[in-house]
């Protein structure tokens, strides 16, 4: 080829992709679209040369498929490429954008995930939609028994005590009609809750034969299923400079608002990963619980902490220790030390 492509942009899509590539003068030398069918065999000709692509759905699959070809792909996070669209939205100017973004020496990039890594994320979204229609069931129920005044209390042993109030025919509380439509919903709650424990079960199997997730778990707060999720969503710990890195990554660390030497601080950003960062709060506000029912003993440093903030701020910090140590512990491949943790 005269001119080889040397950098090529390409924005994704369902069935119609934009190719955008330059040369190594920065001319651009091809502009066109491919259909899902020729985007492979259009790299296949193709000598190697750097890829870019929006880190959005299905940029993993084809992040493999392309490197597979020889080629260097690099993943990029979306709003990173969103200033270099010099005109209006549309798949060219995308496509220039994201070539232009790739050849940017500051420009942070996104580890290509692996299939047996996306494999592990389909199972943690299935569970979280199983656990979303349970909540949406017993709400419906709640909900519908308000109606006849019955309204139960709070927690797993308020609704089952629903429950067996609905199964019992004595109970004249609520009509016949109104227990025969709600007897199914009953049922579908039974359902989820045994497909819950069957994604339990299947991620318990993932966390036993997974070294990284063992070592994860033994970190206070952290339980099988925040372990395979962070080796799901993590493809190469090496990608964070530091543990503040990890933790920024997760939504952990404060909004900035700083100016003229200035710093002020917010609360927490919330950006990057939520479904990780519920479930290190979750973590978090358990170890709350359980040390207020054993008054402490075991995490005395948590007294203090709680005695200058207050409960969900104090998680929040927690949370950001631990996001800290996972971050440690990937890197260095040890196991959690309590006596490294420094008091709060």
């Amino acid at each position: 080829m005269k001119n080889p492509i040397t950098v090529i942009g390409l924005d994704l899509a369902k069935s119609v992709f934009q190719v955008h590539g330059i040369n190594a003068e920065g001319e651009i030398v091809c502009r066109r679209k491919l259909s899902r069918s020729r985007v492979l065999a259009y790299f296949t000709k193709l000598e190697p040369c750097l890829v870019g692509m929006e880190a959005c759905a299905t940029a993993h699959h084809w992040a493999r498929e392309i490197s597979a070809l020889g080629h260097e792909v690099k993943l990029m996070p979306p709003q990173y490429v969103k200033p270099y669209v010099k005109t209006q939205k549309n798949d060219m100017a995308d496509a220039e954008a994201i070539c232009e973004a790739v050849t940017r020496p500051t420009m942070r990039f996104v580890s290509i995930k692996s299939t047996n890594q996306q494999a592990l994320l389909v199972l943690h979204g299935v569970r979280e939609q199983w656990v979303r229609m349970s909540t949406r069931i017993i709400n419906s129920i709640r909900g519908h028994l308000a109606e006849f005044g019955i309204v139960g209390a709070k927690g797993r042993l308020g609704v089952d005590a629903v429950i067996v109030m609905l199964r019992d025919n004595r109970d004249r509380r609520i009509p016949d009609l109104a227990r025969q439509c709600l007897i199914p919903l009953v049922d579908e709650l039974k359902r989820v809750k045994r497909e819950i424990l069957e994604t339990d079960r299947r991620i318990a199997e993932v966390h036993k034969t997974n070294a990284l997730s063992k070592r994860l778990e033994t970190i206070p707060g952290v339980g099988p299923i925040t372990a395979t999720r962070v080796i799901a969503e993590v493809a190469d710990p090496a990608s964070f400079k530091s543990g503040r890195a990890f933790s920024a990554w997760v939504g952990l660390v404060p909004k900035q608002h700083s100016s003229g030497g200035r710093d002020r601080l917010g609360r927490i950003t919330k950006t990057g990963n939520p479904a990780l960062r519920r479930l290190l709060v979750a973590g978090a506000m358990s170890m709350i619980i359980r040390a207020r029912q054993l008054g402490f003993t075991s995490h005395p440093w948590l007294v203090r902490l709680l005695e200058r903030k207050p409960t969900k701020v104090a998680a929040v910090a927690m949370v950001n220790t631990i996001a800290r140590m996972i971050c440690a512990l990937m890197m260095t491949k040890e196991r959690f030390n309590p006596r490294k943790l420094m008091p709060a």
